[in-house]
């Protein structure tokens, strides 16, 4: 791996956040600031023919938050961050980071931005996306719970434990101690229930509308490759740290086969951010809504330098570090 972005220059990762990040109003800033922040809304306003802007800049909450919404949402807030620091900054991706990731639907974000997709498709693969997990599963037949303070072979046997016969896998490997399990709600009921004598510190169900990357979203998956098989991808501008995998993907035929995986599949966020020092990177920059992914990275390699981008007063700022 320690060659993999042979050619690097910058020792920086750019990453996207995932679900969970939206708030109300985000993006609003960047639009009204940035000639290019406001055109990235337009787009994605255009590809999904609505006005899926206003859901961001005012709600309410409740129609922002559905799984349909979020995901190109925040999507269009990433790029609109990105496409901010490029016009202003007067450099293209390649000369501002040396690889991008995302976390779970962050990883469309990261495509867009190394223009491996446009912004257009991934709205639309993103909406598509949403809706199809949201169909894979009942409403109330799928659950998610976190672990807190555990680390990944503890969850793994609380999760083997605790399904019975049932789906209880484990969904996100996000590092600084936490994971977070997904399935069958009786299920992940029962890896609540195990969770304190196996020494875990925390353990809380997620308040989300279906059961993320296990099993159960295998329809979803099936909906996804279907779609994506029909989508030209381009090679990335810059390497992809996948979620499936971990390591860095440049191909688009494997860059396809791992959005599919990705949906039933575990986000290896941890091992992802783990190999960064690999890769020569020694900064992350967070692009988007939210600070989750930067505040992850402090707890598991606090020598990587981490900062978020998602608000005017950041973009200026990022740029005044530009050399």
């Amino acid at each position: 791996m320690a060659d993999a972005i042979s050619g690097a220059t910058t020792g920086r990762i750019f990453v996207f956040p995932g679900q969970g990040s939206q708030t109300v109003g985000m993006g609003k800033d960047l639009a009204e600031a940035f000639p290019a922040a406001a055109a990235v809304f337009e787009q994605v306003d255009e590809a999904l023919g609505e006005r899926l802007s206003r859901l961001m800049f005012e709600g309410p909450e409740d129609q922002l938050t559905l799984t349909a919404n979020a995901q190109p949402a925040l999507m269009a807030v990433s790029l609109a961050s990105l496409r901010a620091i490029e016009s202003e900054a007067g450099r293209v991706l390649g000369e501002l980071c040396d690889v991008v990731a995302g976390h779970s639907l962050g990883e469309y974000s990261a495509l867009a931005a190394a223009d491996t997709l446009d912004i257009a498709t991934a709205a639309k693969l993103l909406r598509l996306r949403g809706e199809s997990m949201q169909k894979a599963v009942p409403v109330g037949a799928g659950a998610m719970a976190a672990l807190i303070g555990v680390d990944l072979d503890v969850a793994a046997s609380i999760a083997q434990a605790a399904a019975e016969g049932q789906v209880c896998d484990i969904a996100n490997d996000n590092g600084g101690g936490q994971v977070v399990l997904s399935g069958d709600v009786a299920a992940i009921d029962r890896a609540l229930a195990l969770a304190p004598e196996h020494g875990v510190r925390r353990a809380l169900k997620l308040p989300v509308s279906a059961p993320f990357h296990c099993a159960l979203m295998a329809p979803a998956a099936d909906v996804m490759s279907e779609a994506l098989a029909a989508t030209v991808l381009r090679v990335p501008a810059v390497p992809l740290l996948a979620n499936i995998t971990a390591a860095v993907s440049r191909d688009p035929d494997v860059i396809r086969r791992q959005l599919v995986e990705q949906v039933t599949g575990r986000v290896r966020w941890r091992e992802s951010m783990e190999a960064l020092p690999g890769l020569r990177v020694t900064s992350l920059v967070e692009l988007g809504a939210g600070k989750v992914l930067s505040g992850l990275v402090r707890r598991i390699d606090k020598a990587i330098s981490s900062s978020a981008v998602g608000t005017p007063e950041e973009v200026r700022g990022f740029i005044e570090t530009l050399v």
